[in-house]
Formats: structure tokens, C-alpha cells, sequence
């Protein structure tokens, strides 16, 4: 970011300097000939050199975008603290709510903090096209003054918001997670999984898919392959994820997934019921999700503009086309809509919204949720069958069956014929004209695939680190009795 800076200020003084040349000639002497021209442009310079230069001014952050991303970072703490915590613990039998509920906390605070001691500085600072560098190390160099680039040419947002917005979004995703393997883990274990597990993966997938210097130095095509070459991987390929398709809902469903194979089903799995034991709960949480995931996908805009208008109506859309197409599939295939029901189809239009939140129109996101709600519906009972796995919460179900739909549909509707706003073109200032949706499904199916390996590998070698040093499974009778007793001495419903 001192690096952007440094550049930023640089372009301001040369502007400022072409403009006290042009000022110091006036109309009427460019219609004059050139002789007179060379004659007054000589005179002035001595009067300009005697004159104190002037300090170039730097980028002041809006007041509106500052207040508006405080409050999207705020809504996104909501949605783990308490909304995550609420759905999960709802899901979950009586004996272990308040074990999810601690998880969610413990796991939010644990990556807050390394979030600002080395986190932020290996995902948004300038390094490989894979990670970044140590230059914001326990936030070094950060002020109040600090500034951070936006996705318009000459708008900036005070760094801290942009810190604090995005170490939210690093605690859910990690917070996500814990829900395929719910119910059976080590409270330890799953600490020392998240920390790999967020080091590894979590923040080289940030990296190479958000990462960017910014448009500001952009003037022409070579300024922008110049700025292209210093961002992340999938950024450079062009993957289009407005608010975390591929980041969060792909990369966490996939650990979790990963999980659930080698930590192995949990006691009585498909003998015993296994209910939610508080449909209230998961009522409440899904509704919290809901109402803070505005901040989620909204304030990924950066800016209190009209793209972060677009992202709100479509997260609103989305998701109630989804919960209405996951409710009127389960009618039709079950004979009963659920409110279990209604409640998975919210999250999974959510999920689905997330990547194309800024890229696509209302009627595509209207698309995009019914899709989300009906494939959603078949990925936690058919695809869940398929894979014969303990996925207790349903997250590769929701979150990556979801996430792939959504990565993968952006590339469709973001086209402008079909209502989307195509790729914008930081040299021409413009919407590039030539939008492909067959190229950038390649490009988004690229942004997929490489999520799920990376995250796969690194989520299959931390579990079995984590297994051989402390064991990730804690004992059958602690299983059957329940972690809330077992693992924190404390239960959720006396008597």
C-alpha cells in the first residue's frame, strides 16, 4: 500500500505540473504561432521556479464510503456473532449447541487476531501473483492517514476500515467450516486445524483472487498490464468474484467436506436421529445471515455507490427466489415445504449471490437464486448420498454446491446483453464491448477448480498433521454424552 501511495503522489505532481504549464500559457497564445509560444513559455519559467512548490494533494477518503464500509464491516460480524453461531447451534442435538456456539466464538477470535498480526499483510500486500509479503506485519505502517485503493480511479478508503472489513470475512469463512465435522471433534484440534488451515489456504486464495494495486496508475494499455502483473493469480486471469465465491463458500466447504471423510461419522450416523434440536434457533440465525450479509456483499463495492446499490437489491433477490425454489422442490418431492427447509434455501441463495453480487442484473440474480435453491436442495440429499460422508450442517451441500453454481453462473449473467455489467475497462474508462461468456466461463471454471484443489490439499495435510500430533476425535463416551459437558462443563438446558 506505501507503494501505491508513493505512486499516487507522484501522479498527482506531474498533473499539478502539466497543469501550472497549460495555465501559464493562455487561449489565445495556442492560436498564435510558434515563435510567440517560445517566447512566452521561456519568460513565465523563471516565476514559476522562484514560486514554492506545491504539495500534491493527497487522496481524502469520502466520508460516506468510510461510514458505510464501518457498517458493512459491523453487519459481517453480525453474520458469525450471532447469526452463524445461532443456525449451527440450532442444527445441531441439545448435548452440543453450546460446543458449536464456542467454537464460532474461540475460531472468530483466533483469526481476528492473526488477521492483524500477519494475515492482512500476505493477503493484500504487493508479492508473488500467489501471496503477498510481511511489509504490513502487526499492521506496520498503518494510520489513521492510511489509505486504501477502491475500484475507482482517484476514490480511496481509510486503511483500517479496509483491514477491518476484510478480518471479517477471513472469521467466517474459518467459522464455516466447523459445521461438516460437528459434534465429534477435539475443541484443540480444530483450533490448531484453522490456524494451517487459514494460513495456507484462506490466504493465498485471497490473495490471488483480490489482490490488486488499484486503478489509480492506470492510463494506458501498458500502466494496466504493468498493474495486472502485480496482482494475484486468478485476478490476472480475470475470475470474477464480487463478495467470496470461490475465497469463503468453495474454500471452506472443501475443508469442511475433507473433514468430514477423516474425522469420520459421528457415533450412531444413520441409525439414530439426529434432528436439529431448535428450529427457533436456525430460524433466527438464517434471518441474522440474511440481514448482515447486505454488509457482506454490498459493501464489497468498496464504496457507497451504485454498484453497492446493485449488490444490495441482488442479495435481497436472490435469496428469496432461492428460498422460494428450494421450498416449492421440497413440496413437490416430499409432500411438505419445511422450515428447515425455507431456511437452507436462504443460505444457499446467499452463497450463489455472493460471487455475482456486482456483476449481474436483478433479473439474472432472480435467475441465480431459484438455480441456487433447487441444486442446493439436491446437494445435501443426492450429491450428499453419492459421497456417502458425515457432513453434519450441510456445508458442501449449501456453501460449495452454492458457491460452484454461483462462481460459474457469473460468468453468464454479468453479460451485458443479458442485463449484467460486463468487465470494465480501466483505459478506456468504459464497459469493454466484446464481452464472451464462453471465455469467461473458462475463466471462472479456472477459479473453481484451482479453489478446490488448493484448498483440498492443504485442508487433507493439515487434518493429518493435526491427527498424528493431538488427535482429532475425541473419545466415544465423551461422543455420546455430549461436548457441551465434555469438552467445557457446561450445558445449555438445566434439568
Amino acid at each position: 500500500m506505501l507503494t501505491l501511495m508513493k505512486r499516487l503522489i507522484a501522479g498527482c505532481a506531474m498533473a499539478l505540473a502539466v497543469g501550472g504549464a497549460s495555465l501559464s500559457i493562455s487561449a489565445p497564445a495556442f492560436a498564435a504561432d510558434d515563435a510567440k509560444a517560445a517566447v512566452t513559455a521561456p519568460a513565465a519559467a523563471p516565476a514559476a521556479a522562484e514560486a514554492p512548490a506545491a504539495a500534491p494533494a493527497a487522496i481524502v477518503p469520502n466520508k460516506a464510503d468510510t461510514v458505510w464500509m464501518l457498517l458493512s464491516t459491523a453487519l459481517v460480524l453480525l453474520m458469525t456473532l450471532p447469526g452463524l453461531s445461532l443456525f449451527y447451534g440450532g442444527l445441531t442435538r441439545s448435548k452440543n449447541v453450546l460446543s458449536i456456539m464456542m467454537q464460532c466464538l474461540v475460531i472468530f477470535s483466533v483469526i481476528t487476531v492473526l488477521w492483524a498480526v500477519y494475515g492482512y499483510s500476505l493477503a493484500f500486500t504487493e508479492g508473488s501473483a500467489f501471496i503477498g509479503k510481511f511489509d504490513r506485519l502487526f499492521l506496520a505502517g498503518i494510520t489513521p492517514d492510511s489509505v486504501a485503493a477502491t475500484f475507482s480511479k482517484g476514490v480511496a478508503i481509510p486503511e483500517f476500515a479496509f483491514m477491518a472489513f476484510q478480518a471479517v470475512f477471513a472469521t467466517i469463512t474459518c467459522c464455516l467450516i466447523i459445521g461438516a465435522f460437528a459434534e465429534r471433534a477435539k475443541f484443540s484440534a480444530i483450533l490448531c486445524f484453522m490456524v494451517l488451515w487459514f494460513t495456507f489456504s484462506y490466504l493465498p486464495i485471497a490473495h490471488m483472487v483480490w489482490f490488486w494495486p488499484g486503478p489509480d496508475d492506470i492510463k494506458d494499455a501498458a500502466s494496466l498490464d504493468a498493474m495486472n502483473a502485480k496482482a494475484g493469480w486468478l485476478f490476472q486471469k480475470g475470475v470474477l468474484d464480487f463478495a467470496g465465491g470461490t475465497v469463503v463458500h468453495i474454500n471452506a466447504a472443501v475443508a469442511g467436506l475433507i473433514g468430514s471423510f477423516v474425522i469420520g461419522k459421528r457415533i450412531g450416523y444413520g441409525k439414530e436421529s439426529m434432528k436439529p434440536h431448535n428450529m427457533v434457533f436456525v430460524m433466527v440465525g438464517a434471518a441474522l445471515l440474511w440481514f448482515g450479509w447486505f454488509g457482506f456483499n454490498a459493501g464489497s463495492a468498496l464504496e457507497a455507490n451504485g454498484t453497492a446499490a446493485l449488490a444490495f437489491i441482488n442479495t435481497y433477490l436472490a435469496t428469496a427466489a432461492a428460498v422460494l425454489g428450494w421450498v416449492f422442490a421440497e413440496w413437490l418431492t416430499r409432500g411438505k415445504p419445511s422450515l428447515l427447509g425455507g431456511a437452507s434455501g436462504c443460505v444457499a441463495g446467499l452463497v450463489a449471490i455472493t460471487p455475482a453480487a456486482g456483476f449481474v442484473g436483478p433479473m439474472g440474480a432472480l435467475a441465480i437464486g431459484v438455480c441456487a435453491g433447487v441444486v442446493c436442495l439436491w446437494g445435501v440429499t443426492g450429491l450428499k448420498k453419492m459421497f456417502g460422508s458425515d457432513d453434519s450442517l450441510d456445508v458442501f451441500g449449501i456453501h460449495g454446491v452454492g458457491g460452484i453454481l454461483g462462481a460459474i453462473l457469473t460468468g453468464v449473467f454479468a453479460a451485458p446483453s443479458l442485463g449484467g455489467t460486463g468487465v470494465f475497462d480501466y483505459v478506456t474508462d468504459k464497459v469493454t464491448p466484446d464481452y464472451s461468456i464462453a471465455s469467461q466461463l473458462w475463466i471462472q471454471a479456472q477459479g473453481v477448480i484451482t479453489t478446490i484443489i488448493w484448498s483440498a490439499v492443504v485442508s487433507y495435510i493439515a487434518f493429518k498433521l493435526v491427527d498424528v500430533i493431538i488427535g482429532l476425535r475425541v473419545p466415544e463416551d465423551q461422543e455420546r454424552e455430549g461436548l457441551d459437558v465434555t469438552s467445557h462443563g457446561e450445558s445449555a438446558y438445566e434439568g
